[in-house]
């Protein structure tokens, strides 16, 4: 099992540079161009220059030891900003000489200045970058991972964020180089790499997140995960996902703290939507963070400290005492003692949604 979770090289033993393609840390201030994209553009200008001084040497091919034509132009152009010079083709009158020092010269120290400042801006982009990984590998702390960015992993980053939770917070790690782009989009840190590698895990932080959420697509990667996570991180929640239940006592062996059985979730509204398709409206209603209502999670107040969970003012579903949930109707709820929490029905208004 260790020699499975163990990567084909040490990533996080690997220097900054090395992991720029696979940490993704997004700029907030502003979005960059690729280094390949710059180049491109950057290559684009140079031509236009070498364009536009040919055309200016041919017009003038009259001032040239030879009767030029547009290649031989072309050719001038090319040899004469790159300072390459081979001396072979020279002005000779002074109005092609004049032409030199007043446009092509100024020009051939642009084209100098754009290829010396392409390379700078690369090499620029890449310490940028290179910083920002290593700022933010030093900073990140109690924060959530989220393992797999399919249609589960979406889901979950999407309640993360309408519950409150900054996007920097979130750190996604997936295989699939278009699901991370589309969470970079939305302002997620994205690892590319493989989840069952204990190394990736490792650069994304798992011995210091407060929570990992382990939605792969397949049931064996969800208890191969899940088992590394735990042995990295004893102290973080782990909250996994499978398909049948057969495997819900496998991810509990293996460290979760809570198991969701996605085919059973699904079967059983389906169920209750051919007969009280009310029901499964209201569920998806509470489910959904954005609008509408949702179950959400408060501290006891002063105030209501002794009382009965039933003659609150909110809807109380249950009560949180020592990691321990209480439903409503169990005796350990009869009363709220110092240091619960309630799980209660919470509406979400306009307001609420702007501000998340």
């Amino acid at each position: 099992m260790r020699e499975r979770l163990r990567s084909d090289g040490e990533l996080s033993e690997l220097p900054v540079h090395s992991l720029l393609g696979v940490i993704t840390v997004p700029d907030a201030e502003r979005k960059n161009p690729s280094p390949w994209a710059l180049i491109t553009r950057r290559m684009l200008y140079a031509l236009i220059l070498i364009c536009l001084v040919a055309l200016v040497v041919w017009l003038d091919s009259d001032g040239y030891s030879e009767d030029l034509t547009f290649i031989d132009a072309l050719y001038y152009s090319a040899v004469s900003l790159s300072t390459t010079g081979y001396g072979d083709i020279t002005p000779v009158t002074e109005s092609a000489r004049l032409v030199n020092i007043v446009f092509i010269t100024p020009m051939r120290i642009a084209f100098l200045i754009l290829l010396v400042g392409t390379t700078l801006s690369v090499l620029t982009e890449e310490s940028r970058r290179s910083l920002k990984i290593q700022r933010w590998r030093n900073r990140v702390r109690n924060h959530t991972i989220v393992i797999g960015y399919g249609t589960k992993g979406r889901s979950a980053v999407a309640a993360l964020l309408a519950d409150g939770l900054p996007a920097s917070q979130i750190v996604v790690i997936d295989t699939d180089r278009q699901a991370l782009a589309r969470a970079e989009h939305r302002g997620l840190v994205t690892v590319h790499g493989s989840a069952t590698k204990s190394d990736v895990l490792k650069i994304a932080g798992v011995t210091r997140a407060r929570a990992v959420v382990v939605a792969p697509n397949l049931d064996d990667t969800a208890v191969l995960v899940t088992l590394s996570v735990r042995e990295m991180a004893p102290s973080a929640m782990i909250v996994a996902s499978v398909r049948e239940s057969e495997n819900q006592h496998l991810l509990e062996q293996s460290g979760a703290d809570s198991v969701v059985i996605s085919s059973e979730t699904a079967g059983r509204m389906l169920g209750l939507a051919t007969v009280t398709p009310s029901v499964v409206e209201m569920m998806e209603d509470l489910l959904s963070p954005d609008e509408g209502f949702s179950v959400a999670e408060r501290p006891v107040a002063e105030d209501e400290v002794g009382a009965s969970p039933r003659n609150l003012a909110d809807i109380v579903l249950g009560v949180v005492r020592s990691g321990e949930l209480y439903r409503i109707d169990s005796p350990e709820a009869d009363s709220v003692e110092p240091g619960d929490r309630l799980l209660y029905v919470r509406r979400v208004t306009g307001e609420d949604t702007a501000a998340q």
